[in-house]
């Protein structure tokens, strides 16, 4: 994005700690509506973010470890782009429900305050991916949809024919630069639909929870179907492939998707149970 002397701000970063600070005072407008004290809930935001950063990225490298095979010392440069949702939930629940119960507030009125702001992390992150180039990378495609990156963008390397993974460092086969899935912009869209569709939950106002069991819901799903499919991850368990278009079921994300998806549904019919014998 920047780059003055030794001092460089990376679009990835950038947009990432923007949709933090946008999406803390949200979150603290929203937890002063449910009645609680918005200096409490900073404390436990701050180490919810380190918690929530440091588990994405685990997770990220984890499941994308192709990515950092040739290279193992990248997965330490988190600002080059990276994260993983479901890591951060994993990573930041632990500080939310220690600080909750610290100050007697009930966990999920703190985790339905974040909801905005991950969704902008998700956009953030995804549109940072963009402008990163190797981040995300789709799948080699015959659709229309496909993107073919230009030469000038060195940020991506070309995918090699040979081993269907990016072009990092040798490769025996011809280099493809497309067309691609712009699986960064699937992200984003994603994250676009997240970010209005917790402003409606918010506006519903129902009990505790809802927002946040929500958003691991339809996260999950679209995540997993309408971007895991068609990125350049490996297949952990191959049941379908189309290499022409571009498709591949099941990633790492999509299995983990499964039991979060099952998970989050028992736990809205619970609220929902809950909420009628009130």
């Amino acid at each position: 994005m920047i780059q003055i002397g030794p001092l460089t701000i990376r679009w990835y970063g950038f947009l990432i700690t923007l949709a933090i600070f946008i999406g803390y005072f949200l979150a603290r407008r929203y937890v002063a509506r449910k009645g609680y004290d918005p200096e409490k809930f900073e404390e436990a935001v701050f180490w919810a973010v380190v918690a929530g950063v440091i588990g994405a990225r685990v997770v990220y490298v984890l499941t994308s470890w192709g990515e950092f095979a040739h290279d193992p010392v990248r997965a330490l440069y988190i600002w080059q782009g990276g994260l993983s949702f479901h890591g951060a939930i994993l990573g930041g629940l632990i500080p939310f429900v220690y600080f909750a119960r610290k100050h007697g507030v009930p966990v999920y009125v703190y985790l339905d305050a974040t909801l905005p702001g991950v969704a902008m992390g998700i956009i953030g992150g995804r549109l940072g991916n963009l402008m990163n180039g190797s981040d995300t990378v789709g799948r080699l495609t015959t659709l229309p949809i496909g993107y073919t990156w230009p030469d000038w963008a060195r940020g991506f390397p070309g995918i090699c024919s040979s081993t269907g993974q990016l072009a990092w460092g040798f490769c025996s086969g011809e280099v493809l630069r497309g067309p691609v899935h712009l699986t960064q912009i699937y992200g984003a869209a994603i994250g676009l639909v997240l970010l209005i569709l917790t402003f409606y939950w918010w506006k519903q106002d129902r009990r505790p929870g809802w927002a946040f069991w929500n958003f691991v819901l339809w996260y999950s799903l679209l995540r997993s179907l309408v971007e895991e499919p068609f990125r350049l991850n490996p297949l952990w368990w191959p049941v379908y492939v189309n290499d022409k278009l571009g498709i591949g079921f099941f990633t790492a994300t999509q299995l983990v998707s499964i039991p979060l998806v099952i998970l989050a549904v028992y736990m809205l019919w619970r609220l929902k149970r809950e909420e009628e014998s009130a």
